[in-house]
Order: structure tokens, then sequence, then C-alpha cells
């Protein structure tokens, strides 16, 4: 009496899925949305700096080198806060605290594509640009990162890499840090702070359990956030009016800037009077609205200059 035996083969379909959930992950990990916002102010920062050196090509390279920095950036961020990832009910389904990704794999992107476009920056952008970058990704990862378990000033600390995106785009075409980058660095830099502690107040609580420093004095101090949000907004006006100063616009967004610093400004103290949940919600969309808008303007009424 003969026996016979089956022998099981993997399902494709199931191969297929569990593919595409890998690839869903690395996709997660690289915060597409975070890194396109980025992107676009590096682009706009690039045609804010082009004289008679516009090139498709160039920004192309230019968007492609700085996008594997900004894609290392977020997912060695994600690697060296995995375990307090786990702790905040906000970032518990990123992939690795999940589990969709090793701490392994995770590692082995993050630092392949930040050598790969540092080095693809030197050789096909320029060094300026590179080094900046490479700049970028330590202060992110090495400083900023690390100091959210040990002060609230990593916030001021991590305003800094998170400014130089307009920046790197002046640096591409013009190959030089001029007064008018340091000011697109500047605009930025102040924008984050009401953004940024909104969305802090929002989960401090969370922030607090998992053993993370954001809010000041780590503890909700009643209107510290808000005073500083403020500050930095009023901060923000006469900043955000220097590319008129400096002739890079025109009086069109003059005006528009003013009106919208203005309208940040009012939103910042409207959180400041009452620090609530919602109130902190309404400054977040504020700031994602302002910033856009005054970018946008400011492009445009560039481009109607340049001749």
């Amino acid at each position: 009496m003969s026996s016979t035996s089956t022998t099981t083969y993997p399902d494709i379909n199931t191969q297929a899925v569990a593919r595409r959930e890998v690839l869903l992950a690395y996709w997660e990990l690289s915060k597409p949305r975070i890194a396109t916002m980025g992107l676009i102010a590096v682009a706009i920062g690039y045609a804010m700096g082009y004289q008679n050196s516009w090139s498709w090509l160039n920004l192309f390279e230019t968007l492609l080198g700085i996008g594997a920095v900004a894609i290392s950036s977020s997912a060695l961020n994600q690697y060296i806060e995995r375990h307090s990832d786990c702790l905040m009910e906000r970032t518990a389904n990123r992939p690795l605290p999940a589990g969709r990704l090793t701490s392994r794999q995770v590692l082995t992107f993050a630092i392949g594509l930040g050598v790969a476009g540092v080095t693809y920056l030197a050789l096909r952008v320029n060094l300026l640009t590179a080094a900046l970058s490479l700049f970028t990704l330590v202060t992110y990862t090495l400083i900023y990162t690390p100091l959210k378990r040990k002060t609230a000033l990593c916030t001021t600390i991590g305003a800094v890499p998170g400014a130089l995106p307009p920046l790197l785009g002046w640096t591409a075409v013009r190959g030089s840090v001029d007064m008018e980058a340091i000011v697109l660095f500047g605009i930025l830099f102040l924008w984050q702070f009401p953004h940024f502690l909104a969305i802090v107040w929002i989960y401090r609580d969370q922030y607090r359990e998992a053993g993370l420093k954001m809010v000041p004095f780590n503890k909700p101090i009643p209107k510290v956030v808000g005073y500083i949000a403020v500050g930095n907004a009023v901060a923000l006006i006469p900043f955000s009016l220097l590319p008129r100063q400096l002739e890079m616009t025109g009086d069109g967004y003059f005006w528009a800037a003013l009106v919208l610093g203005l309208g940040y400004l009012f939103c910042s103290v409207y959180f400041l009077r009452d620090e609530t949940v919602e109130r902190a919600r309404k400054l977040v969309w504020t700031s994602l609205i302002y910033l856009p808008l005054l970018l946008t303007i400011m492009l445009w009424d560039h481009l109607h200059m340049v001749p």
C-alpha cells in the first residue's frame, strides 16, 4: 500500500500581502507628509535664490538628496525613540513599536539613506548643501532627540534643523549662505514655536508618562507655554516683513505677511487666555494655514519681480 505526501507551498497572495505591508511600514516610517512639507520649503528656497542659473535637473537632484536625508532623520528618530514610542498612544502604532519592522531593518534603512543622500548632494549639488544637510541630520537625531529626555530646551534645538529646508534650497542654487537665506531660516524658526508648543500642550500627559521633557519646567505651569507662543508670534511679524526690506518681494507680500502674522498672533493670544486642548488644536491648524500661505505669496510676489 503506497502513501502519498502533499507538499504545502506558500500562498502567493499571502506573500504579496506581506510584502505590501512591509512597504507600507517603510512608507509610514518615512513620514511622507512631513518630508513633503520640508521639500516644498526647499523648492521655495531654491526658487527664491535663483538668478540666472535655474535648472530643473539641479532642482530635482537637490530634492532627491535632501529628501533622502530627511527620511533618514525621521527613521533614525523613530529608532532612537522606539521605547518611549511604545508608551504613548499617539506613537504606539508606529512601525517599530508595533513590530511591523525590526530595529535592524530601520537602522540599516536610515543609515543607508543618510549616507546616500549626503554623498549624492556632495557629488551632484555642492559641498555646502551636503554639509548643511549632514548638520541637519546630526542635530535632529543626535542632539535634539536625546535632549527630549533631559530638558524642554530641546524644542529650541529641534527648531534649528526644522528651519533649515529653505536655506538648503537657497544654498543649492547660490552655493552660499546669504542674508536672504538667513531671513527664510528665521521665519521658519520662529513659526515653529507656537505650532509645536500647541502640539506639546495637547499631548503633554503622554509626553510626561513617556519620560519626555517637552513642557517647560516639565509640568504644565499655567500661561508659560502660552506666553512663549505669543512671544514668538510677536517676533515673527517683523521678521516675516524683512523679505520686502531686502527687496526679495514687493508690497503685496508685505501686506499679506502683516495680515497673516496678526492672525497667527491673535490665535496665539486666544490660546494664552485659556490654555485648553481645543484652543491648542485651533492654534495648530492656524499654524498649518499660515506657513503655506505665507511662502506661496512670497514666492508668487518674488517671481513677478524677476525680470
